[in-house]
């Protein structure tokens, strides 16, 4: 693997870094595959509790997709449709992590790298962040993927807002729009989501683990019509386990729960 994709681990946290500051980290064909792989390894890390994504330095998350690919990767459609399915195995690992996952955003997110943001839980952003989706700049259009995620994050006025007008939004409209969960100071924002990654590390990896899995059950069966027995069951199971009895007895205790995920 290169270095253009950085994966550094502490007290349970991963953090993956695009390391290509030069290019605004601009994400390759290459690191798209890489991604996937570095995704399929951290859902496998029994170590890991949250997986942070963030660009090297502080002018760019990621200015997308690296525009260098396309006169290789996506200079006709047969290519192009090779290429989609490399950046929505991506984030398709991504979003089916069973980790907390959140995005530092600093500098410009433009793109794929907005994109990918939305395949993750919480993305929070500098207060000197731009971002948008600048494909009616180029005559593309995103993918029925990327769409979906954009649409169930922002709504389907602001992705069509940002979509129709291909402009950079700054953080606080970014906000507004529900593009980004919180924006923060931008001296203060590394520190703020390595505190936010700390607290979520803590807590019941089963509960943020089922969570997930709600949220995106609701996301595609709004009425919960289809429910299988097992998507029924997954509320109550958790009462049966062991970092219940430890959050329990914390709790009562007046003390931290350890839990183990079991």
């Amino acid at each position: 693997m290169s270095q253009d994709i950085l994966v550094e681990q502490r007290d349970g946290i991963a953090t993956v870094t695009f390391n290509r500051p030069e290019q605004r980290n601009a994400i390759n064909y290459s690191m798209w595959l890489d991604l996937h792989r570095i995704s399929v390894d951290l859902e496998t890390a029994d170590d890991i509790r949250v997986v942070v994504f963030r660009g090297a330095g502080d002018e760019a998350f990621s200015a997308g997709a690296d525009i260098k690919d396309f006169d290789l990767y996506r200079n006709n459609s047969a290519k192009a449709r090779v290429y989609a399915s490399a950046v929505e195995g991506a984030m398709d690992a991504i979003e089916g992590l069973s980790k907390p996952t959140l995005c530092l955003i600093k500098g410009y997110c433009v793109g794929g790298g907005l994109e990918l943001t939305h395949a993750c839980d919480m993305r929070i952003a500098s207060d000197t962040a731009r971002v948008g989706i600048t494909a009616a700049r180029l005559g593309i259009c995103i993918g029925y993927r990327e769409m979906r995620r954009l649409v169930q994050t922002a709504g389907r006025s602001a992705a069509m807002d940002i979509l129709l007008t291909a402009r950079l939004i700054d953080a606080r409209e970014a906000l507004h729009l529900g593009l980004v969960s919180r924006v923060v100071e931008s001296d203060q924002v590394d520190e703020h989501v390595y505190d936010t990654a700390a607290r979520i590390a803590r807590l019941a990896p089963l509960s943020h683990k089922a969570h997930k899995e709600v949220v995106r059950t609701v996301g595609e069966d709004p009425g919960l019509t289809a429910l299988t027995p097992a998507q029924e069951a997954l509320p109550f199971d958790h009462f049966n386990s062991r970092d219940f009895l430890e959050g329990r007895a914390a709790f009562l205790e007046k003390r931290r729960a350890e839990f183990r995920g079991e």
